[in-house]
């Protein structure tokens, strides 16, 4: 059995081989804005939580994935509460102020802080951290402000429970262990389920679920520690530490560009943007029979073959929705699974799923099922493009701020200037004052000292005519400078308004060339759509092609068969009507040779005994007849009698004539070549017939009729004419075959009816020898044969006798 996939890792792969092909896409994706979902999918005890988390010294795809998100947006991180998570899965920006208060008031509370960088890792998971790959995205905006959500919950027994949720200690309820049974003394607390809601977007959220605001990939992953301690796993008999609920790592990245000064968040909630990458570790589909399941096991077994059963079925019903283009609904709430990343499956982002295949013998039935859902995932493509919000502010401004701050700290440190907390107005009075003269001494030593007086009212007087000088060249300077800012202003918004109309213009261009893009873009997907159908529908119209001809193929070669076998079938049968017809004919050759013996015995005998008589009449009583020797007789042929001859002064005889009774059809006249011709006035005549010497196929095919003329010798030694007369038929191999019906017999005989004298020697015979002493052929032949149909002897002759 072969299946393909995209990418096939052997076992002796490295984590790090694994991250760049599989997960490193995602995470890109994540800092560019958009969604993201991994998941690994196989039998129980192949290797899914290992390839998920990794090992002591080779860390798997989680926490390379957010030592890569670190890595890409450490410098560009905002502080701790300046994004805050709503209960609405929403996102608020917060003014540095209240950020300020947040971290106070946090840092007030009595719970335990999450840890910072300075503090000592977890020497448990701290080798599966330590990734020296230092892997991070090209690109990233440096004019956002990024900050990481992390929460950890699982499903089991088809509820939501939160991971990181503080369970505080109650004296009143009971409490529970693992194995969700009350306990006397202990501080566990069974965690109540969450809800499944959907937000102003659609998408869909888990409500009251905590989520951390984490700064580093090891405060991120001692998150994920804590939580982990928390999942629900057993021992059975296929794996130590099996996975008895499906776990889920979600990586929310909030991001919002900074103002126009390159300080401060710009405080617009719709220019946040909020991506999420979730990492799911599924349970093992497992057979019972297999693992010896009972009590609890057996319930979670059955709930996540359950929910494993659903994905596979929403992925099915997408696949045949993509395919042949129906609208069926995908039954995303028949599993808190499948309806929590039901946004994933209708678009929203990007999924990729690790197949994970224990080599096992025992496990072969159940890969092959993985394998085959896996395969047949591929060719489901949901994925749609998400639009950005756009700022409009100058990109590049944090770092051009910041270098314009810096080389204006560096100038006045340059001239000694006021560096920190004095204005620029304060240098410039200061720079203005150093230009007047220096005024003299004014210490007054003596009641008559007149010098010190007037030099400084001289030089009072001079500032007084340099200020008013300067005063007057200042306002000068200050109107000219008006002038010309006047100008420049008139100058400025006239090359605005200019500006702004071509702005305008090309904003217009731009929107009208944009809708004709998403027209086009919207033209291309459906005529994408269109052809993709019609290459689907091509396809299986030529899959029906090929079984359409297959199918003919396999009927003409049954017809083939079948006709093959009608030919050997139909010569069977012409050889066997064949066989038949000449084993009938020589039965009916053999009894009608056996009857003319039979007959011709009798007339033997009957010749017997009438010279028998005729020589005991004629001669006298006291001689006694000769009886013939018989052996002489035989040997000799028998001359049977004559009748006589008319008497020659006897009326002539009016003949009568008999019409046939086969006028009107069309017929094959059989006159064999040995018939004599008749002197009778009445003839045999057919009309519209064919006259064959011998009967032929091609004759009878012809005509419906079928007459034979047969001529034999009477017993008074007259030729007798029989008319053999028959129907026409078509046999099934194609021949003709003839029925007979009747006879019609056509005979000569003498119209006087006189009986003939034996001997004439005898005038006055006694009274008793007067009957015996004549006698005609009736009297000595009274055995005819006349042909019938139905008889014994064969087709169309029956016996006669005359009774005595």
């Amino acid at each position: 059995t072969q299946y393909s996939f995209k990418e096939v890792f052997g076992t002796l792969v490295v984590q790090k081989e694994l991250f760049d092909v599989v997960a490193k896409p995602l995470v890109e994706d994540l800092i560019r804005g958009k969604n993201g979902l991994l998941f690994t999918y196989g039998v129980t005890g192949s290797g899914k939580t290992h390839t998920m988390t990794g090992s002591p010294g080779d860390g798997g795809l989680l926490p390379r994935c957010l030592d890569m998100i670190f890595n890409s947006i450490g410098p560009f991180q905002a502080k701790r509460f300046v994004f805050k998570l709503d209960d609405k899965n929403g996102v608020d920006v917060q003014c540095e102020v209240d950020a300020l208060l947040e971290r106070q008031k946090r840092d007030a509370l009595p719970v335990p802080k999450t840890p910072s960088g300075k503090r000592q890792i977890d020497p448990e998971f701290a080798d599966m951290i330590n990734v020296q790959d230092h892997c991070k995205v090209e690109e990233v905006d440096e004019d956002n402000v990024y900050s990481v959500f992390v929460s950890y919950i699982e499903i089991y027994n088809n509820y939501i429970y939160d991971l990181l949720e503080e369970a505080p200690f109650d004296p009143i309820k009971p409490k529970w262990n693992n194995c969700n049974t009350p306990v006397r003394n202990g501080d566990f607390i069974p965690p109540q389920s969450k809800i499944l809601r959907e937000d102003q977007n659609h998408n869909m959220y888990v409500t009251g679920c905590t989520e951390v605001e984490v700064k580093s990939t090891e405060e991120a992953f001692e998150v994920f520690w804590r939580g982990q301690k928390k999942r629900r796993i057993a021992n059975t008999q296929l794996n130590r530490e099996s996975s008895r609920s499906h776990s889920v790592f979600i990586i929310k990245l909030a991001q919002a560009p900074l103002d126009a000064d390159g300080d401060n968040v710009l405080q617009e909630k719709e220019q946040i943007t909020l991506s999420q990458l979730s990492l799911v570790d599924l349970a093992g589909s497992e057979r019972t029979n297999r693992t010896k399941a009972e009590g609890n096991r057996l319930r979670e077994a059955g709930n996540i073959n359950q929910s494993l059963m659903t994905l596979r079925t929403c992925i099915e019903v997408l696949r045949e929705n993509q395919m042949y283009g129906t609208n069926k609904m995908v039954p995303y709430r028949d599993s808190k699974l499948t309806h929590l990343f039901k946004n994933y499956f209708d678009g929203e982002g990007k999924v990729r799923m690790i197949v994970c295949v224990n080599p096992k013998a025992e496990d072969y039935e159940e890969s092959l099922q993985v394998m085959r859902f896996a395969e047949m995932t591929q060719e489901v493509e949901v994925a749609r493009p998400v639009d950005r919000p756009l700022c409009g502010l100058t990109p590049g401004r944090r770092f051009r701020n910041q270098a314009f701050r810096e080389e204006l700290s560096r100038k006045l440190e340059m001239r000694g200037g006021p560096i920190n907390g004095e204005t620029e107005e304060q240098s410039v009075s200061e720079m203005f004052l150093q230009n007047f003269p220096p005024l003299p001494s004014c210490e007054l030593l003596d009641v008559n000292d007149d010098q010190t007086l007037p030099k400084l009212i001289d030089v009072l007087e001079k500032r007084h005519k340099l200020r008013q000088m300067l005063s007057e060249e200042f306002a000068k300077n200050v109107l000219a400078f008006k002038t010309m800012l006047q100008e420049f202003d008139s100058s400025v918004v006239s090359k605005e308004n200019y500006i702004q109309g071509k702005l305008s213009e090309k904003e217009k261009t731009i929107a009208g060339q944009k809708m004709e893009l998403e027209r086009l873009e919207k033209k291309i997907k459906t005529l994408e759509y269109k052809i993709e159908i019609l290459e689907k529908t091509a396809t299986i119209y030529e899959e029906d092609k090929r079984n359409l001809q297959q199918e003919l193929e396999s009927k003409s070669q049954k017809l083939q068969r079948q006709a093959s076998d009608k030919r050997r079938l139909e010569a069977r049968l012409q050889g066997m009507v064949t066989e038949t017809t000449m084993k009938w004919e020589k039965e009916c050759e053999r009894r009608v040779a056996a009857k003319q013996l039979e007959m011709q015995n009798k007339l033997w005998v009957k010749d017997e005994k009438l010279k028998q008589l005729k020589a005991i009449v004629t001669e006298p009583k006291n001689e006694k007849p000769e009886r013939p020797s018989r052996e002489r007789d035989r040997e000799k042929p028998v001359q049977r009698s004559v009748s006589p001859s008319p008497v020659p002064n006897a009326p002539p005889v009016r003949l009568r004539h008999r019409r046939s009774r086969s006028a009107g059809e069309r017929w094959v006249d059989h006159k064999p070549p040995s018939n004599l011709p008749t002197e009778t006035v009445m003839q045999p005549h057919v009309p519209h017939a064919i006259t064959v010497a011998a009967a032929s196929e091609k004759a009878l095919a012809k005509c419906d009729k079928y007459m034979l003329t047969h001529q034999e010798l009477a017993s008074d030694g007259e030729i007798e004419t029989k008319l053999i007369k028959g129907d026409v038929f078509k046999t099934r191999g194609g021949g003709q075959a003839v029925q007979f019906t009747e006879i019609e017999t056509l005979k000569q005989e003498s119209p006087t009816g006189r009986k003939r004298r034996s001997s004439p020697s005898n005038p006055d015979p006694p009274e008793d020898a007067a009957d015996s002493e004549w006698t005609d052929v009736e009297t000595r032949c009274s055995v005819a044969v006349e042909m019938r149909a139905g008889s014994a002897l064969g087709p169309g002759y029956q016996h006669h006798a005359q009774p005595k």
